[in-house]
This record gives C-alpha cells, structure tokens and sequence, in this order.
C-alpha cells in the first residue's frame, strides 16, 4: 500500500516534516510494508519557508537586512534543493512581528530589506524566487525593495525619496534603467491570498493600515501617496497596477513586485504544492494523508489541507487529516475532498499537555487509522 503523508506544521508546535514523520512512525506500527512518501505543505503564510525547504533538501540562510524600521535585521531565507529557487518571506525582513507595537510606524517603515533578501539570493546564483508577503509592517507599496535592487525614486529636485509610504507623496519620477539586471534572467511568484486593490475603501491603506498604527488620517494619507505612485508607475514603467488583484497586499508590495520584477501573483497553496510537486507523487497512491493544527470551516478558504485534497481527488484517492483539534464547521472539509478527520486529543488535557506530546499523540491516531484501513480491506461484503 502506497501512502502519502502530506500535512502541514501545527503552529507552535511541529513543523510540517516533524508531523509527517510522525505520521510514518504510527502508520509502519500497523502497516510495517507501506511505501510512505513524505510530502511537507504550506499554504503561503507561516511555515512556508521551511517546508519548502525541508521537501526540497534545500537549506536556510541567515542575512543580515534592513529592518522595517531601518535597524539591522537578522532574516532567514530559503534555497531549495533544486539549486535555482529562492525562499522568501517578506516578514522576515520587513514584519509586523519584528517591532514593538507602540514602534509601528506605516509613514516611515520600509521593505528594503526585502529587496535585500532578493539581491543576496542573486548573489548566491538563484533565478526563481517564491516570495510571501503576509504580515507586514510596512505601507510603502514595494518602494523600498525597489530601490534596494537600484531603481530610483526621486523627487522634483532630482534626490532619492526617503524610506516609508509617507515619502511617495512627493515622488516626481521612477528611474529603473539601473536595477539589477539579474531581475531580468529571474521570474518572481508571490504567494498572496488577498485580492485588495492598492487604493480605496478596500485597498491597502484601509484595510491593513490601522492594524500597523495608521490613524484615520494616516489611513488617508497613505492611499493618497499609494495612487501617486501607481500614477507615476504607469507613466514611467507602463504598468498598470492600481486596480489589479491583489495589489494592496503587505502595504502595496504586492503591487511593486508588479511592477518593478513583473511578478505573478497565485494562491499561496497553489504555489507550494507545485513547488513540492504533489500531484507527481500521486499515481499509484491508495491513500493520502493531511492535516493542520486546527480544522473548521477556515480550512475550506485555500488552506494547504484542502488543496492537498482536491489534487487528491482528480485521481480518486481517500483523503484523511490529522487535527491537533476540531473546531466549529469542521464537517465542512467533507465537501472539499477530505473524507474523514480525526484530532489527537485521546483524553482530557491541557492545551500545553497536548502541545508537549503532538508526535506521541499523532504516531497513536495514525496508527489506529492505519489499523482501520487493514480491517476495511479484511471486510468482506455478504454474497447477494
């Protein structure tokens, strides 16, 4: 019997390849013969870079980039194991979860660091770059990044803008005829799970300012200098970005990746089970097995389990998940591909008991999963 083990991390706990193996090790107590395949997913957000990186036998570095603030940032990223794709988490560098929340500052803070990320994969020969833009602290609609891969936004005296959103408010012009021109041997997918456009009532400035301090008069401010530059972008690089899908993500980032690296924006799950190359594993395959931390009616919303269960289903193959529990609407999974789910909890406990045993916990429920499907294939149908 061949199965694939293809969950995700379990948020504060294990990470998506420490949940697969201990999937395998409750499954060979029953099934000791199974071909298990091991197959660490993600949906864009956190945990993406490790998993990425752990299904490709790839490695994680650690630079030293320019925080959202201007301070020195230490920022991990991810070459994958095929030796030409680069990870990328934009909060790494540039996250809400790298300043203090009375530090937020959506005027000044920057993605320059990000672009720093870029360039220092460059330099390590990488050409592919799977970024993901959730969690930001900036506002600055990729204009740090920009100019960290050497275009120039200067003002009407011909000087470079200073850091943060607020500056492009007096953007006179974009010079792009001295960026890397590395970026154009490179092709850039952005994981980006929101369709905001860059301005409006639902654009960047609306909906995510006031979460990294925006005022309402901040709020204003900031979608007045986001349209600026889309203006001027469209005039200077013919790109038309200000309504376009997804643009408004991470301040506005996703509408420079744009812009200035000619970026496509997917859903982050489609990109990682591309990248992993799920949908090859699947022949032959008589059952797959998923799971995420928690499991209710979220999980039908692109989350990595869901996605991994619908490729599943283009073959015809049982899908089971692994919960760490079962919230409200779980039943929902069952319209999306996942046949049955199960949660590790075998017995009162605490929430911190439970964390401290996930492997033991989740080695026990795949091994009586896998004792299930033993008794199913024994059961024979009474003769008509």
């Amino acid at each position: 019997m061949k199965i694939v083990i293809a969950p995700q991390g379990f948020k504060g706990s294990l990470t998506a390849l420490e949940i697969a193996r201990a999937i395998e090790t409750g499954i060979k107590r029953a099934m000791p013969d199974a071909e298990t395949v091991l197959v660490p997913v993600a949906d864009g957000g956190d945990g993406t870079l490790q998993a990425l990186v752990d299904s490709s036998g790839g490695r994680i570095v650690t630079s030293t980039v320019t925080g959202p603030l201007g301070k020195p940032v230490q920022a991990q990223w991810g070459a994958m194991g095929d030796g030409v794709t680069a990870v990328i988490e934009m909060a790494r560098a540039s996250g809400l979860a790298l300043i203090k929340r009375e530090e937020r500052d959506p005027l000044h803070a920057t993605t320059r660091g990000t672009g720093e990320l870029v360039k220092t994969a460059l330099d390590a020969g990488l050409r592919r770059f799977i970024v993901g833009i959730g969690g930001s602290a900036t506002n600055d609609g990729g204009a740090g990044l920009a100019q960290s891969l050497g275009a120039r936004l200067l003002d009407k005296s011909g000087m470079d803008l200073e850091p943060g959103g607020a500056a492009l408010a007096h953007l006179d012009r974009i010079d792009v005829s001295k960026m890397d021109p590395r970026l154009k041997e490179s092709k850039f997918t952005v994981a980006c799970d929101v369709n905001n456009p860059l301005c409006g009532a639902t654009g960047a400035s609306a909906i995510f300012g006031p979460q990294k301090g925006a005022t309402p008069e901040m709020v204003k401010q900031l979608d007045a200098a986001l349209g600026h530059l889309a203006d001027v972008i469209r005039r200077d690089i013919g790109a038309n970005v200000k309504d376009r899908p997804g643009a408004g993500a991470a301040g506005g980032l996703g509408a420079g990746l744009m812009a200035f690296v000619d970026a496509e924006l997917r859903a982050g799950v489609d990109i990682m089970l591309e990248a992993v190359g799920l949908e090859k594993l699947l022949p032959g395959t008589d059952l797959v097995i998923t799971g995420e931390g928690q499991i209710d009616r979220s999980t039908v919303f692109n989350k990595a389990p869901v996605g991994v269960a619908m490729l599943a289903k283009k073959r015809g193959i049982p899908v089971f998940a692994l919960a760490g529990s079962l919230g409200d609407g779980y039943q929902q999974v069952h319209q999306h591909g996942i046949d049955a789910v199960f949660s590790l909890v075998n017995g009162p406990m605490s929430l911190d008991d439970a964390m401290a045993r996930t492997s033991d916990l989740i080695s026990a429920q795949a091994e009586e999963i896998a004792r299930a499907v033993l008794t199913a294939t024994l059961i024979k149908r009474p003769s008509q």
